[in-house]
């Protein structure tokens, strides 16, 4: 879906390899799945926050992507450093309003989603 829009994307197959590649790349947005092996998107989150870690930029927009819906877990993706909340399954008009609200149009760095 991101690539129709017309971004460059870049995945990442966990939280840890999402947070090593931050460490090295300049990126405007990362699109956070919240259940991945490894490290999950909650504690990758915490960790892209932390002003002691070696992410190039800690106040990148976090967007979390998750089905879990119930009550209060937004909430908890906000806690854990999250910008935003994006439910699965993703609808392609919800994606292209999320990554516009927190993107904009200028693409200086490809999107991070993993």
């Amino acid at each position: 879906m991101l690539y129709k829009m017309g971004h460059h994307v870049v995945s990442a197959e966990n939280g840890k390899i999402a947070l090593d590649r931050l460490k090295k790349e300049q990126f405007d947005l990362v699109l956070m799945d919240v259940q991945m092996p490894v490290m999950d998107g909650l504690s990758a989150s915490l960790a892209i926050r932390d002003k002691t870690s070696d992410t190039l930029d800690p106040d990148i927009p976090v967007i979390a992507m998750t089905a879990h819906v119930i009550e209060g877990f937004q909430e908890k993706c906000l806690q854990s450093g999250m910008n935003d909340y994006i439910a699965k399954p993703v609808r392609p008009d919800a994606l292209q309003s999320i990554v516009k609200k927190w993107y904009g149009y200028a693409k200086r760095q490809p999107l991070m989603a993993s």
